[in-house]
């Protein structure tokens, strides 16, 4: 019986142990790839849900992208021009740091401060991140304000 209840425990001990690996994995596999802007909006910080802003991406602002690998590597291209004419204007690259439990998700682009963000949304077609800086009041009841940034494949 004390073997028993000793291979319980261990066992479930291991199995606890790894659960944390296997939702980061899950996660971040969900992640991967590259992602496009669809809105950014401004939340009133008062109730999380009175939109006070949508901006939608025009031009060559649809070819943006977001791209984040399962080796922290993440990178955003940008696209400027008119018409059909869009060129890469610049490209940013560096690491990024994701904790499955706070949903916290920070990027550190390289020659730049880190930027932590909230993931809100994350399915296999849609990501939704709550920047966590730069936030300020845009309506005027003395509460920060957040922008939320849509992203679908």
């Amino acid at each position: 019986m004390k073997k028993q209840l000793l291979l319980f425990a261990f066992s479930a001990f291991v199995l606890s142990s790894c659960e944390d690996d296997d939702i980061q994995a899950y996660e971040m596999d969900m992640m991967k790839g590259e992602w496009k802007i669809s809105k950014t909006e401004v939340i009133s910080g008062k109730d999380d849900k009175t939109v006070l802003g949508t901006t939608v991406p025009t031009g060559c602002e649809t070819k943006n992208t977001m791209e984040y690998r399962t080796d922290f590597y993440t990178a955003f291209s940008a696209y400027t021009g008119t018409g059909t004419d869009c060129q890469l204007a610049y490209k940013s690259e560096g690491t990024y740091d994701y904790d499955t439990e706070t949903k916290n998700l920070t990027i550190k682009y390289t020659n730049d401060s880190p930027r932590p963000y909230q993931v809100v949304v994350l399915t296999s077609s849609e990501m939704k991140l709550k920047q966590m800086f730069g936030n300020i009041d845009q309506n005027g009841d003395q509460v920060i304000d957040y922008t939320y940034i849509s992203l679908k494949r």
